[in-house]
């Protein structure tokens, strides 16, 4: 029997995931809060939906990749009514430790599993269906998720059945991926404004003990001011840090390079960069191409 997947939000990931799912032979209806963003996708064989009721309605699984929690919150007060009985919610965006608390308390209220549900990855991982799924919920609803799961993913790590778990690996990893991205920023622009061509840095440490695939990507396109498409946005990126700070800081941890790295990320987006890769984080440093 193939699986009815509701996938709500259709933005840079949500677009990719819903593709991967399509490709992998589930039935998947689609619904963005901006309706051209979802419409391209029914060449692709998704069903798009003009409400989010009317997406969920027949749903075996719903999928939620909508920007923040308060997107999240309010577009699942009006969707888990409409849910049938033995639907699950698979709840993918990053939206911190205390938003997942809120929408399992959500999820608890109307009967229906919740699955804390965070991906590792980018647009084009999404696009391929290579993501790497932190899941946390219920064991027994982990074989209905399966299909979709491994549908836009190449990993799938069940991290336990306590929600919000999954948001404590995620955010654990996204605290690296910020901080690589935002240190080669600072070299990138280091070299530019001492006069140096920054491909000498990129150069130092290919292939020895400093080097990183990420490191080398986000640093050429950093070297080049390539920013579009975006894998993932400074703005998203600005928002992950504000989570991981508050994180950080609830778990009694030291927030202030994460806090710092916010800061970055936020000056990288200013005069409307917000949209851009994060690899624009480089601006803050003085060192966008051209500077």
């Amino acid at each position: 029997m193939t699986t009815k997947v509701a996938l709500l939000g259709t933005g840079l990931m949500g677009a990719g995931m819903a593709r991967s799912m399509v490709r992998g032979g589930l039935a998947v209806t689609v619904w963005n809060r901006t309706p051209a963003k979802a419409r391209p996708l029914a060449d692709a064989g998704a069903d798009v939906a003009e409400h989010a009721e009317a997406a969920v309605r027949d749903a075996d699984v719903v999928v939620t990749m909508l920007f923040d929690a308060a997107a999240v919150e309010q577009v699942m007060a009006r969707a888990l009514p409409a849910m049938g009985p033995h639907a699950v919610w698979a709840q993918c965006a990053t939206v911190g430790l205390d938003a997942t608390e809120r929408l399992a308390r959500q999820a608890e209220q109307h009967g229906t599993a919740f699955v804390d549900a965070p991906v590792l990855g980018t647009r084009r991982p999404a696009e391929e269906g290579t993501l790497t799924v932190l899941a946390a919920g219920p064991s027994g609803v982990r074989e209905r998720l399966a299909p979709v799961f491994d549908a836009v993913g190449s990993r799938v790590m069940w991290v336990g059945e306590r929600p919000g778990d999954g948001h404590r690996v995620k955010l654990t990893a996204n605290a690296w991926v910020l901080s690589v991205t935002a240190a080669t920023g600072q070299s990138i622009g280091l070299a530019r404004r001492l006069g140096l061509d920054p491909r000498l840095f990129l150069e130092l440490i290919a292939g020895g003990a400093l080097d990183c695939g990420y490191a080398q990507v986000k640093g050429a396109a950093m070297i080049k001011g390539e920013f579009e498409p975006p894998s993932f946005t400074l703005g998203g990126a600005a928002k992950d840090a504000g989570l991981i700070a508050e994180a950080m800081a609830e778990a009694g941890c030291d927030d202030r390079l994460m806090r710092a790295l916010r800061g970055a990320f936020q000056a990288g987006a200013e005069g409307g960069h917000d949209e851009q890769d994060m690899a624009a984080v480089v601006r803050a440093f003085g060192g966008a191409a051209g500077h």
